[in-house]
């Protein structure tokens, strides 16, 4: 019962910084735009509104335990790419930005290894996969 119980927690701590990270991005979509503007996406808006859907879409799936594995590993493969693409090499020549996007990229990393690692675990038995299809999880 306690790895159970881990395995909630784990989901609500890794969904504590998708969830609000998608409804910023997507509450602020102007701004979330130029922010990708200004890494060179192509059509900002339209990545602004996927990245919110997906921080708030997947984050509320691994939150609620529902197709946590898959939600897991597509988060662990978008928090590495956000990590390389938003923060590696970022910062010129002020040693306090480029410090903030070395932590940064390292977060996005450590994150990844615990949706990894949360995807080969699964979401547990309090869960709506386990409540809804009542197999081992």
């Amino acid at each position: 019962m306690l790895n159970n119980l881990l395995l909630l927690v784990a989901r609500i701590l890794i969904a504590a910084l998708f969830v609000p990270a998608g409804i910023s991005t997507l509450s602020n979509i102007s701004g979330s735009a130029s922010y990708f503007a200004g890494l060179g996406f192509p059509l900002p808006t339209f990545v602004a509104l996927g990245v919110g859907l997906l921080e708030l879409g997947g984050g509320a799936l691994v939150l609620l335990g529902f197709q946590t594995r898959a939600a897991s590993l597509l988060l662990a493969a978008f928090a590495l790419a956000a990590g390389f693409i938003g923060h590696y090499g970022q910062g010129g020549g002020d040693p306090a930005m480029a410090f903030m996007h070395q932590q940064a990229l390292m977060k996005d990393i450590a994150t990844s290894g615990g949706l990894i690692a949360l995807s080969v675990a699964g979401a547990g038995a309090i869960s709506l996969d386990r409540m809804l299809f009542r197999r081992a999880i």
